[in-house]
């Protein structure tokens, strides 16, 4: 891999995923010349500390975070993105281990360190309020912006959450969830292809043709339903427009098209934004999203201990096991009042419950 930047610590030695992922990391930053963090932190919107401890193999970056440093360094974050779900498969237990638990009708309880997805739905438990809440805010806002630390569980609850509630309701309209990427227009664009039948290359023309091209989209694809049937539209880590999208200009109509499509007189869309917290200022330099956000937004805070407990026995209880008093009371102390804790003790449930003797963990 060649010499390591100077002022980065030598990685621990093994060879797990997480050690070959962040030497990875290290050795795309050393073909783009070893640019030092401080450069690479105004290009990607992240302090040096985020990025340093994305290639130090301490724990898995968010994918956010991934992106923003393989977007710094000048690589291909498909091929990234690609790669950090392999790795947060393989961390998590939903690979080849994960594999054979299934057949032996094993499935795990809990997630590890990835998001909860709209098929672990029946296992994502303590955010029913929240749920409710903004279910609550979406129905008397066509626009509602979801904000909270990293960590703090927003992807999980859009995905295994709302989505889901949404979906079992029939006859509401149909749901589009995407994260923005370097090139949000051409993302939407392609997921709106999957439910209209266009090409995406039709639609993104139409969506950069001008701010109500995303209005006109939505409308003509809910053309024959029924009248109250509504597309909900939900952008994950919409911070990725500020820290993956270079171009000014697409960002700006992006941003132009879900708040007119949100805002129209004849809306038939709403929309969801999951935005991490420290991204709010980013937010507020855009008047059409400070017009849009106003009583229409949504803090993801730490879970009370009422639903920690939730979140650890049920899914437990579901996969028919039983969770020791003294772990469950550990568990809840050490997570009570931390935000960005979820995926860490997503992970240690995870581990312990493979660990199990007989329906105890």
């Amino acid at each position: 891999m060649g010499a390591l930047p100077r002022g980065e610590r030598p990685l621990d030695e093994g060879d797990s995923a997480l050690l070959r992922f962040a030497a990875e990391l290290r050795e795309l930053r050393e073909k783009a010349g070893g640019p030092p963090y401080r450069l690479l932190a105004r290009r990607a919107h992240y302090s040096v500390a985020t990025l340093s401890g994305a290639a130090a193999g301490r724990r898995l970056p968010s994918l956010a975070v991934t992106l923003a440093y393989v977007g710094a360094c000048g690589g291909d974050g498909t091929e990234w993105e690609r790669r950090w779900h392999e790795v947060a498969a393989e961390l998590s237990g939903s690979g080849p281990r994960e594999t054979g638990e299934r057949a032996a009708g094993q499935e795990p309880p809990y997630v590890g360190l990835a998001a909860f997805r709209s098929e672990d739905a029946d296992r994502f438990f303590g955010r029913e309020r929240l749920v409710e809440e903004l279910r609550t805010r979406l129905a008397r806002r066509r626009l509602v912006a979801l904000f909270g630390t990293s960590g703090a569980g927003k992807s999980s609850l859009l995905r295994a959450g709302l989505v889901p509630r949404r979906r079992a309701e029939g006859g509401q309209g149909p749901v589009v969830l995407f994260t923005p990427g370097p090139r949000p227009l051409e993302e939407c664009a392609l997921q709106l292809a999957r439910l209209t039948g266009d090409t995406p290359g039709g639609l993104c023309e139409e969506l950069a043709a001008g701010p109500r091209g995303l209005h006109r989209i939505v409308r003509r694809a809910l053309a024959g339903r029924p009248e109250q049937a509504e597309l909900l539209l939900v952008v994950d880590q919409f911070e990725e427009v500020f820290t993956l999208c270079d171009d000014e200009t697409e960002r700006g109509r992006f941003l132009a098209a879900l708040v007119t499509a949100a805002g129209a007189g004849d809306s038939r869309c709403r929309v969801v934004l999951g935005v991490r917290a420290d991204f709010y200022a980013h937010c507020t330099r855009h008047p059409d999203l400070v017009e849009a956000f106003a009583d229409a937004q949504l803090a993801v805070g730490p879970m009370t201990t009422d639903e920690l407990r939730r979140a650890v026995v049920q899914p437990a209880v579901r996969a028919g096991c039983t969770v020791e008093t003294a772990l469950l009371t550990a568990v809840v102390a050490q997570a009570n009042g931390q935000a960005g804790t979820l995926p860490s003790l997503s992970h240690a449930l995870l581990e312990t419950w493979r660990r199990r003797r007989g329906n105890t963990r």
